[in-house]
């Protein structure tokens, strides 16, 4: 059976959503079914198969879309066919049944100029813009370690859909800025997530051999900031930013002492790869945070001293409302 969403455009929304959680390649090896397959149904070229539609919704506990109508595998056949002899003998007057000559004839001109002609779309990747190292670029590379996965031919950054909406902005803005691509996004409510999407092949390659940022499971790796933004304060100085944009956040710490309540702000950045927890601080303690430390099984890095909060809001800030909200409240 095939599907048929209702709304065009609705299996293109759903499946990069769905995309956003799985790699092609695992769903594509889940379903039976090539990669290529996967990112046809991605972009609306073909009606998605029904049993591989509910593999996807169980392995990944996705809700099952409600508004779509199933058809028979083959239900255009007969339309086509229809059709098709219509136009032959529109055409020549009778419908041509000699297929062995029109063979013959095909691979003659297929040996002869066809295989050397360049293909309009296979093999051709859209472009992109290629922006130098910048301040605003070391800044992306903090956001993408923080919140973001590389696929093979996808980037995608997930916020927080109830409080990080204007940051979410904010990062759209960026991403065109940089590199003059449309962005997608999508609204997954049940996740609470905003997903920002960009399908460029070309994006992915300059991700990975220029920006050195790697593909797939970024805790398996035990990803760090690349070593170009490491060799520059200011570089290194926005990639932070990004990084406590995403992973990190601001909270009221308070406590009673003699019937009194105290309270303070402090910064909690959280992450399971560990080299990027050494080197997030690693840079608090180079540019004169005192008591920075690293909590929580070597998961965390906390800013708990009043001064030194202060001196990270003067010296790095944030980018995203939600942070800054919190420092003020």
């Amino acid at each position: 059976m095939r599907v048929f969403f209702q709304k065009a455009g609705s299996q293109k929304k759903f499946l990069q959503i769905l995309l956003s959680i799985i790699s092609v390649k695992e769903a594509a090896k889940l379903c039976g079914v090539s990669e290529r397959t996967i990112r046809d149904w991605s972009q609306e070229r073909f009606s998605m198969d029904y049993k591989a539609l509910k593999i996807l919704c169980n392995k990944i506990h996705f809700s099952f879309p409600s508004n779509i109508k199933l058809k028979d595998r083959y239900w255009y056949v007969k339309k086509a066919a229809s059709k098709g002899g219509r136009v032959l003998i529109e055409k020549y007057g009778k419908v041509p049944c000699d297929s062995e000559y029109w063979k013959k004839k095909w691979h003659q001109w297929w040996e002869r100029e066809g295989k050397y002609k360049k293909h309009p779309i296979i093999g051709v990747t859209k472009p992109i813009k290629k922006p130098r190292f910048s301040k605003e670029l070391a800044e992306f590379v903090g956001i993408l370690l923080g919140d973001g996965c590389i696929s093979q031919y996808q980037i995608s950054i997930s916020l927080n859909y109830k409080n990080e909406k204007d940051y979410g902005k904010f990062v759209k803005s960026l991403i065109k800025k940089l590199f003059d691509v449309p962005v997608s996004t999508y609204w997954d409510k049940k996740y609470s997530r905003l997903v920002l999407t960009v399908s460029r092949k070309e994006l992915v390659r300059f991700c990975i051999k220029k920006l050195g940022l790697n593909q797939g499971n970024r805790v398996k790796q035990q990803i760090d900031i690349p070593n170009w933004i490491k060799q520059n304060k200011s570089y290194l100085t926005a990639c932070i930013r990004g990084l406590m944009d995403t992973e990190g956040s601001v909270f009221c710490h308070k406590y009673r002492v003699n019937g009194k309540i105290y309270s303070y702000k402090k910064i909690s950045f959280k992450n399971s790869s560990y080299p990027l927890i050494k080197s997030v601080y690693n840079f608090l303690k180079s540019i004169g945070l005192d008591h920075p430390r690293i909590a929580k099984n070597f998961k965390e890095v906390r800013i708990e001293s009043e001064n030194d909060v202060k001196k990270y809001f003067q010296l790095i800030g944030f980018h995203n409302p939600k942070n800054l909200q919190r420092f003020k409240e």
